[in-house]
Protein backbone atom coordinates (compact mmCIF):
# COMPACT_ATOMS: atom_id res chain seq x y z
CA UNK A 1 0.00 0.00 0.00
CA UNK A 2 1.36 3.44 -0.89
CA UNK A 3 1.96 6.18 1.68
CA UNK A 4 -0.75 8.33 0.07
CA UNK A 5 -3.38 5.57 0.44
CA UNK A 6 -2.47 5.03 4.10
CA UNK A 7 -3.14 8.65 5.00
CA UNK A 8 -6.66 9.19 6.45
CA UNK A 9 -7.00 12.77 5.14
CA UNK A 10 -6.62 14.64 1.89
CA UNK A 11 -3.23 16.36 1.69
CA UNK A 12 -2.64 19.82 0.33
CA UNK A 13 -0.46 20.38 -2.76
CA UNK A 14 2.32 21.73 -0.52
CA UNK A 15 2.26 18.58 1.59
CA UNK A 16 2.35 16.39 -1.52
CA UNK A 17 5.31 18.37 -2.85
CA UNK A 18 7.09 18.05 0.50
CA UNK A 19 6.55 14.29 0.53
CA UNK A 20 7.77 13.96 -3.06
CA UNK A 21 10.93 15.90 -2.31
CA UNK A 22 11.49 13.89 0.88
CA UNK A 23 11.23 10.61 -1.03
CA UNK A 24 13.54 11.93 -3.78
CA UNK A 25 16.55 13.59 -2.08
CA UNK A 26 18.44 13.81 -5.37
CA UNK A 27 15.64 15.93 -6.85
CA UNK A 28 15.70 18.18 -3.78
CA UNK A 29 19.47 18.62 -4.13
CA UNK A 30 19.09 19.43 -7.83
CA UNK A 31 16.44 22.09 -7.15
CA UNK A 32 18.50 23.67 -4.37
CA UNK A 33 21.72 23.81 -6.36
CA UNK A 34 20.33 24.84 -9.74
CA UNK A 35 19.84 28.61 -9.02
CA UNK A 36 23.32 29.23 -7.53
CA UNK A 37 24.98 27.05 -10.18
CA UNK A 38 23.20 29.00 -12.90
CA UNK A 39 24.38 32.23 -11.31
CA UNK A 40 27.94 30.93 -11.05
CA UNK A 41 28.04 29.34 -14.50
CA UNK A 42 26.12 31.83 -16.60
CA UNK A 43 26.59 35.21 -14.95
CA UNK A 44 29.92 34.90 -13.11
CA UNK A 45 31.94 32.47 -15.24
CA UNK A 46 30.12 33.61 -18.37
CA UNK A 47 31.25 37.19 -17.82
CA UNK A 48 34.84 36.02 -17.27
CA UNK A 49 34.84 34.00 -20.50
CA UNK A 50 33.33 36.97 -22.32
CA UNK A 51 36.12 39.12 -20.93
CA UNK A 52 38.71 36.61 -22.12
CA UNK A 53 37.07 36.50 -25.56
CA UNK A 54 37.27 40.30 -25.86
CA UNK A 55 41.03 40.12 -25.36
CA UNK A 56 41.26 38.18 -28.64
CA UNK A 57 39.51 40.93 -30.58
CA UNK A 58 41.31 43.78 -32.26
CA UNK A 59 40.91 47.52 -32.59
CA UNK A 60 40.56 49.31 -35.90
CA UNK A 61 43.46 51.76 -36.10
CA UNK A 62 41.54 54.29 -38.21
CA UNK A 63 38.16 54.42 -36.46
CA UNK A 64 39.12 53.06 -33.02
CA UNK A 65 36.15 50.67 -33.13
CA UNK A 66 36.54 47.15 -31.78
CA UNK A 67 36.70 44.53 -34.53
CA UNK A 68 35.04 41.27 -33.47
CA UNK A 69 37.42 39.01 -35.32
CA UNK A 70 39.74 36.48 -33.70
CA UNK A 71 43.30 37.78 -33.55
CA UNK A 72 46.40 37.60 -31.36
CA UNK A 73 47.31 41.21 -32.13
CA UNK A 74 46.14 42.49 -28.75
CA UNK A 75 48.15 39.91 -26.83
CA UNK A 76 51.19 40.48 -29.06
CA UNK A 77 51.00 44.19 -28.25
CA UNK A 78 50.45 43.36 -24.57
CA UNK A 79 53.54 41.14 -24.24
CA UNK A 80 55.70 43.28 -26.52
CA UNK A 81 55.14 46.58 -24.72
CA UNK A 82 57.66 47.24 -21.88
CA UNK A 83 55.18 49.64 -20.25
CA UNK A 84 52.84 46.69 -19.71
CA UNK A 85 55.38 44.87 -17.56
CA UNK A 86 56.10 48.08 -15.64
CA UNK A 87 52.42 48.25 -14.66
CA UNK A 88 52.24 44.55 -13.73
CA UNK A 89 55.50 44.65 -11.73
CA UNK A 90 54.55 47.86 -9.94
CA UNK A 91 51.14 46.49 -8.96
CA UNK A 92 52.48 43.11 -7.83
CA UNK A 93 55.28 44.64 -5.74
CA UNK A 94 52.84 47.03 -4.08
CA UNK A 95 50.44 44.16 -3.32
CA UNK A 96 53.26 42.07 -1.83
CA UNK A 97 54.56 44.98 0.26
CA UNK A 98 51.12 45.83 1.62
CA UNK A 99 50.44 42.17 2.44
CA UNK A 100 53.71 41.77 4.35
CA UNK A 101 53.21 45.03 6.25
CA UNK A 102 49.61 44.16 7.12
CA UNK A 103 50.72 40.75 8.42
CA UNK A 104 53.46 42.29 10.59
CA UNK A 105 51.01 44.80 12.07
CA UNK A 106 48.02 42.48 12.37
CA UNK A 107 49.65 39.52 14.10
CA UNK A 108 50.67 41.32 17.35
CA UNK A 109 47.26 42.99 17.54
CA UNK A 110 45.42 39.71 16.97
CA UNK A 111 47.70 37.87 19.42
CA UNK A 112 47.00 40.41 22.16
CA UNK A 113 43.26 40.28 21.46
CA UNK A 114 43.15 36.49 21.78
CA UNK A 115 45.73 35.77 24.47
CA UNK A 116 45.75 38.75 26.84
CA UNK A 117 42.79 41.11 26.33
CA UNK A 118 39.83 40.79 28.68
CA UNK A 119 36.27 40.70 27.43
CA UNK A 120 35.80 44.46 27.66
CA UNK A 121 39.14 45.27 26.04
CA UNK A 122 38.54 42.67 23.33
CA UNK A 123 35.21 44.33 22.52
CA UNK A 124 36.93 47.72 22.31
CA UNK A 125 39.62 46.31 20.00
CA UNK A 126 37.05 44.60 17.80
CA UNK A 127 35.19 47.90 17.57
CA UNK A 128 38.42 49.70 16.71
CA UNK A 129 39.17 47.22 13.93
CA UNK A 130 35.66 47.27 12.47
CA UNK A 131 34.83 50.96 12.92
CA UNK A 132 36.74 52.21 9.84
CA UNK A 133 34.79 49.75 7.68
CA UNK A 134 31.55 51.47 8.65
CA UNK A 135 32.59 54.75 7.03
CA UNK A 136 32.82 55.58 3.36
CA UNK A 137 35.81 54.21 1.48
CA UNK A 138 36.29 57.47 -0.42
CA UNK A 139 36.03 59.55 2.75
CA UNK A 140 38.85 57.57 4.35
CA UNK A 141 41.06 57.86 1.28
CA UNK A 142 40.53 61.63 0.94
CA UNK A 143 41.11 62.03 4.68
CA UNK A 144 44.49 60.34 4.27
CA UNK A 145 45.27 62.64 1.34
CA UNK A 146 44.84 65.60 3.69
CA UNK A 147 46.81 63.89 6.46
CA UNK A 148 49.77 63.11 4.18
CA UNK A 149 49.73 66.41 2.28
CA UNK A 150 52.66 68.81 2.54
CA UNK A 151 50.60 71.05 4.82
CA UNK A 152 48.99 68.09 6.60
CA UNK A 153 49.18 66.84 10.15
CA UNK A 154 52.18 64.57 9.48
CA UNK A 155 54.33 67.50 8.35
CA UNK A 156 53.04 69.62 11.21
CA UNK A 157 53.81 66.90 13.76
CA UNK A 158 57.28 66.37 12.31
CA UNK A 159 57.98 70.12 12.61
CA UNK A 160 56.65 70.12 16.18
CA UNK A 161 59.11 67.37 17.15
CA UNK A 162 61.92 68.95 15.10
CA UNK A 163 62.01 65.94 12.81
CA UNK A 164 61.70 67.87 9.56
CA UNK A 165 65.08 66.53 8.49
CA UNK A 166 63.87 62.95 8.89
CA UNK A 167 60.72 63.54 6.84
CA UNK A 168 62.74 65.30 4.14
CA UNK A 169 65.22 62.42 4.08
CA UNK A 170 62.35 59.96 3.60
CA UNK A 171 60.85 62.05 0.81
CA UNK A 172 64.24 62.29 -0.92
CA UNK A 173 64.61 58.49 -0.94
CA UNK A 174 64.73 57.23 -4.53
CA UNK A 175 61.65 55.44 -5.88
CA UNK A 176 59.52 55.64 -2.71
CA UNK A 177 59.87 59.40 -2.11
CA UNK A 178 58.29 62.43 -3.73
CA UNK A 179 57.36 66.09 -3.17
CA UNK A 180 55.13 65.03 -0.26
CA UNK A 181 53.82 61.83 1.30
CA UNK A 182 50.53 62.25 -0.54
CA UNK A 183 52.36 62.22 -3.89
CA UNK A 184 54.75 59.31 -3.28
CA UNK A 185 54.77 55.53 -3.41
CA UNK A 186 55.25 55.54 0.35
CA UNK A 187 51.98 57.41 0.80
CA UNK A 188 50.19 54.95 -1.48
CA UNK A 189 51.65 52.10 0.55
CA UNK A 190 50.53 53.64 3.86
CA UNK A 191 46.96 54.19 2.67
CA UNK A 192 46.71 50.70 1.16
CA UNK A 193 47.93 49.16 4.41
CA UNK A 194 45.49 51.18 6.51
CA UNK A 195 42.49 50.44 4.27
CA UNK A 196 43.01 46.65 4.07
CA UNK A 197 44.45 46.01 7.56
CA UNK A 198 41.12 44.84 9.07
CA UNK A 199 40.91 42.13 6.41
CA UNK A 200 44.18 40.73 7.77
CA UNK A 201 43.42 41.10 11.47
CA UNK A 202 40.12 39.23 11.51
CA UNK A 203 41.35 35.96 9.85
CA UNK A 204 44.42 35.95 12.12
CA UNK A 205 42.19 36.37 15.18
CA UNK A 206 40.02 33.48 13.99
CA UNK A 207 43.10 31.29 13.48
CA UNK A 208 44.58 32.12 16.89
CA UNK A 209 41.28 31.38 18.61
CA UNK A 210 41.42 27.88 17.11
CA UNK A 211 44.79 27.13 18.74
CA UNK A 212 43.95 24.84 21.70
CA UNK A 213 45.08 26.12 25.07
CA UNK A 214 45.97 22.57 26.06
CA UNK A 215 48.60 22.45 23.30
CA UNK A 216 50.23 25.62 24.61
CA UNK A 217 50.16 24.27 28.17
CA UNK A 218 51.65 20.96 27.02
CA UNK A 219 54.48 22.85 25.33
CA UNK A 220 55.27 24.63 28.57
CA UNK A 221 55.03 21.39 30.57
CA UNK A 222 57.59 19.82 28.23
CA UNK A 223 60.08 22.57 29.05
CA UNK A 224 59.61 24.94 26.09
CA UNK A 225 60.24 28.61 26.79
CA UNK A 226 57.57 31.15 25.79
CA UNK A 227 59.56 32.14 22.71
CA UNK A 228 59.94 28.53 21.63
CA UNK A 229 56.24 27.88 22.19
CA UNK A 230 55.39 30.85 20.00
CA UNK A 231 57.80 29.91 17.19
CA UNK A 232 57.15 26.17 17.11
CA UNK A 233 53.53 25.85 18.27
CA UNK A 234 51.45 29.03 18.09
CA UNK A 235 52.78 30.60 14.89
CA UNK A 236 52.70 27.42 12.75
CA UNK A 237 49.12 26.72 13.85
CA UNK A 238 48.06 30.34 13.20
CA UNK A 239 49.97 30.72 9.93
CA UNK A 240 47.01 29.56 7.77
CA UNK A 241 45.12 32.57 9.16
CA UNK A 242 47.90 34.87 7.97
CA UNK A 243 47.74 33.29 4.51
CA UNK A 244 43.94 33.63 4.53
CA UNK A 245 44.23 37.31 5.37
CA UNK A 246 46.84 37.76 2.67
CA UNK A 247 44.31 36.57 0.09
CA UNK A 248 42.20 39.64 0.86
CA UNK A 249 45.02 42.19 1.21
CA UNK A 250 46.88 40.96 -1.87
CA UNK A 251 43.86 40.72 -4.19
CA UNK A 252 42.27 43.99 -3.04
CA UNK A 253 45.55 45.89 -3.47
CA UNK A 254 46.25 44.29 -6.83
CA UNK A 255 42.93 45.37 -8.35
CA UNK A 256 42.28 48.70 -6.64
CA UNK A 257 42.24 51.75 -8.88
CA UNK A 258 40.85 54.45 -6.58
CA UNK A 259 43.71 54.80 -4.09
CA UNK A 260 46.47 55.10 -6.75
CA UNK A 261 44.41 57.72 -8.59
CA UNK A 262 44.09 59.86 -5.43
CA UNK A 263 47.28 59.12 -3.49
CA UNK A 264 50.78 58.79 -4.89
CA UNK A 265 52.54 59.49 -8.14
CA UNK A 266 50.67 59.78 -11.41
CA UNK A 267 51.80 56.34 -12.60
CA UNK A 268 49.27 53.63 -13.44
CA UNK A 269 48.57 50.44 -11.52
CA UNK A 270 46.61 47.49 -12.93
CA UNK A 271 43.15 48.63 -11.87
CA UNK A 272 43.81 52.19 -12.93
CA UNK A 273 45.11 51.03 -16.33
CA UNK A 274 41.99 48.94 -16.96
CA UNK A 275 39.78 51.89 -16.00
CA UNK A 276 41.58 54.25 -18.37
CA UNK A 277 41.69 51.80 -21.28
CA UNK A 278 38.00 50.94 -21.19
CA UNK A 279 36.92 54.48 -20.33
CA UNK A 280 39.04 57.28 -21.77
CA UNK A 281 40.87 55.31 -24.46
CA UNK A 282 37.98 53.01 -25.36
CA UNK A 283 40.39 50.15 -25.98
CA UNK A 284 38.22 47.28 -24.72
CA UNK A 285 40.45 44.43 -26.03
CA UNK A 286 43.56 45.76 -24.27
CA UNK A 287 41.55 46.47 -21.10
CA UNK A 288 40.35 42.86 -21.19
CA UNK A 289 43.94 41.63 -21.58
CA UNK A 290 45.03 43.67 -18.55
CA UNK A 291 42.08 42.31 -16.56
CA UNK A 292 43.12 38.72 -17.25
CA UNK A 293 46.49 39.36 -15.55
CA UNK A 294 45.21 39.70 -11.95
CA UNK A 295 42.89 36.73 -12.52
CA UNK A 296 45.88 34.57 -13.47
CA UNK A 297 47.99 35.93 -10.60
CA UNK A 298 45.21 35.29 -8.08
CA UNK A 299 44.63 31.81 -9.50
CA UNK A 300 48.26 30.94 -8.80
CA UNK A 301 48.12 32.65 -5.41
CA UNK A 302 44.96 30.82 -4.35
CA UNK A 303 46.49 27.49 -5.37
CA UNK A 304 49.49 28.15 -3.13
CA UNK A 305 47.25 29.42 -0.33
CA UNK A 306 45.14 26.26 -0.47
CA UNK A 307 48.24 24.11 -0.06
CA UNK A 308 49.17 26.17 3.02
CA UNK A 309 45.76 25.50 4.58
CA UNK A 310 44.44 29.05 4.24
CA UNK A 311 40.90 27.98 3.37
CA UNK A 312 40.63 26.11 6.69
CA UNK A 313 41.16 29.41 8.50
CA UNK A 314 38.38 31.31 6.69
Amino acid sequence: MSIAAALPFERSPLQRLSSALYLRPSLLTFLLLTPPLLWLGVIYLGSLFTLLAHSFFGLDEFSGVMVREFTFATWAEFFGNPATWDVVTRSALMAISVTLAAALIAFPIAYYMVRYAGMRMKAVLYLGVMLPLWSSYLVRVYAWKLILAKEGIVSWFAALLHLDWLLEAVLETPVVGGPSLSTSYLGTFIVFTYIWLPFMILPVVAALERVPGSVIEASGDLGAKPGQTFRKVIFPLAFPGVVAGSIFTFSLTLGDYIIPSIIGKSVPFLGETVYRLQGTAGNIPMAAAFTVVPIVIMGIYLTLAKRLGAFDAL
